[in-house]
């Protein structure tokens, strides 16, 4: 029989034991924490086959895509195609930059936080508007130049967004919105000129610096080992966070009362998909309000995550595989959430086969 005090030494080894498999388990399903590895001054380059990647589907899927992209595993890029350094415009791509500077704005006091009112901005709200809050304008169910009272339904709304991106430079910043990129996001030592255009805040951004800010993304506000923003913006509102159930805007638009102008389409354009896997400007794979039985991209991990802009404009990040795609105009096709035909799905399928094989 084993002595008492031996017994109580092989307890605490064996509760040490679990301990240590307990964090190493959490920190792995905290699929966000991503590698160590940033870039300086450059991105550093590795082959694909040192990082895990194969050489042959990942060259395929660059084939496939065309346009101008990179693919970054492990903090390295491994392989680019196009002119990295080429300035573009990355569409709708930029909004959830929006949500990342409005973190900064609740950082310095300037927000109290994303519930904060519209309204209480200064601009004159219709009566049905009132209760329209960032949440709801980042979310895509303000309900402005629709029928709906804000938080009701969703549709994909350009005036919406113009309203947010008016609300956060001209009313919360009250600054330059190149300036406010440039200061608030200073650490991540972009190579090339990125700024917001004059006529309205789209990013002019290369291939190479919109990589810096999907990684930022991906690090959950982290880089080179500094927390530029707190993790736990990242943690409450990188993730889906319009219901499943909620229903699609009906109805005409109702007008810009405002008169402020789109951010670039509709009231309600691009999609109907959005419900139960949008959020701050993101897009998850999750079933939703139209593909109930499927994720959005059937086969992609579940955490993969993907910033999407017309013209091909897109950035996939997928943390447990610690790998990002950037791409820009590149041929994805259209969004069609739960169809494994789809191109949106066969390339992110390609780019985890390329990285799942060894």
């Amino acid at each position: 029989m084993f002595g008492q005090d031996l017994l109580v030494d092989m307890f605490c080894w064996m509760m040490g034991v679990f301990i240590v498999i307990a964090v190493v388990g959490f920190g792995a399903v905290d699929s966000f924490a991503g590698s160590a590895n940033f870039p300086a001054k450059r991105w550093d380059h590795r082959p694909p086959l040192e990082c895990g990647v194969n050489d042959v589907l990942v060259d395929t899927l660059a084939k496939k895509l065309g346009g101008r992209g990179c693919v970054i595993k492990d903090g390295y890029v491994v392989k680019e195609w196009g002119d990295l350094s080429e300035l573009g415009d990355w569409m709708s791509s930029v909004k959830p930059l929006f949500g990342t500077l409005l973190f900064f704005a609740m950082e310095e006091g300037l927000v109290k936080g994303v519930n904060d009112r519209i309204a209480d901005l200064g601009w004159d709200l219709s009566l049905k508007d009132q209760d329209m809050t960032f949440l709801h304008v980042m979310n895509m169910t303000s309900g402005y130049a629709r029928p709906e009272k804000p938080g009701m339904a969703w549709a994909y709304n350009d005036f919406a967004i113009q309203l947010y991106q008016k609300s956060l430079f001209d009313k919360v910043f009250r600054e330059n919105a190149t300036e406010v990129l440039r200061s608030r996001l200073r650490d991540l030592q972009f190579e090339d000129d990125i700024h917001f255009r004059e006529d309205k805040p789209r990013l002019k951004a290369s291939v190479r610096d919109f990589a810096r800010l999907a990684w930022f993304w991906f690090q959950k506000g982290n880089w080179q080992g500094k927390q530029v923003l707190p993790k736990h913006y990242f943690d409450t509102y990188m993730r889906p966070l319009t219901p499943k159930d909620l229903p699609l805007s009906e109805g005409e638009d109702t007008g810009d009362y405002l008169g402020i102008e789109s951010f670039g389409g509709g009231s309600a354009h691009f999609t109907k998909f959005g419900a139960g896997i949008y959020g701050c400007n993101w897009w998850f794979n999750d079933m939703g309000l139209l593909h109930n039985d499927q994720l959005t991209w059937p086969d992609a991990p579940k955490d993969t995550v993907m910033s999407i802009g017309a013209g091909g404009n897109n950035a996939v990040m997928i943390p447990s595989l610690n790998l990002v795609l950037v791409s820009a105009k590149g041929d994805w096709g259209k969004l069609d959430a739960g169809n494994a035909d789809n191109l949106f799905n066969l390339h992110i399928k390609l780019l985890v086969d390329a990285a799942k094989s060894d």
